[in-house]
């Protein structure tokens, strides 16, 4: 059996702001932005190098969750410490490096409406020599 994770709907409250952090701000790229009827949005964005998106949108029941309710979906890069210094000059808010230990590290940072995110680094993954 082949399962894959292609998309994860992450609840927001105003979904230009959110297309604005995540796009400009993490870097994602916009896959779509349309409205099929009244009253219904559907956007799709992803993190470069994934093959996982998250969809954003309004007037369908998959984006009714409360905003901000989303915890701990996880980015995975290979230079922690380089790709928080970019976010940083960016302006997006992270939080300080934490070693979890095992070769494992981390940052913390959410979006305009409280999602949670964490950048972690593996280091049995990095693709960097």
């Amino acid at each position: 059996m082949r399962l894959l994770l292609e998309l994860v709907p992450v609840p927001v409250s105003d979904v230009d702001a959110a297309i604005a952090f995540y796009r400009d701000g993490l870097g994602f790229l916009l896959d779509h932005d349309v409205r099929p009827a009244d009253g219904v949005r559907v956007v799709q964005l992803t993190p470069p190098g994934s093959a996982c998106s998250i969809g954003l949108g309004t007037g369908l029941p998959v984006y009714g969750g409360t905003p901000g309710s989303q915890r701990g979906l996880h980015l995975v890069v290979d230079d922690l410490d380089e790709i928080r210094a970019a976010l940083l000059a960016r302006g997006v808010a992270v939080g300080e490096v934490h070693d979890l230990g095992g070769g494992v590290r981390g940052a913390s940072l959410s979006d305009p409406d409280g999602n949670t995110w964490e950048l972690q680094e593996l280091a049995w993954r990095r693709t960097r020599s």
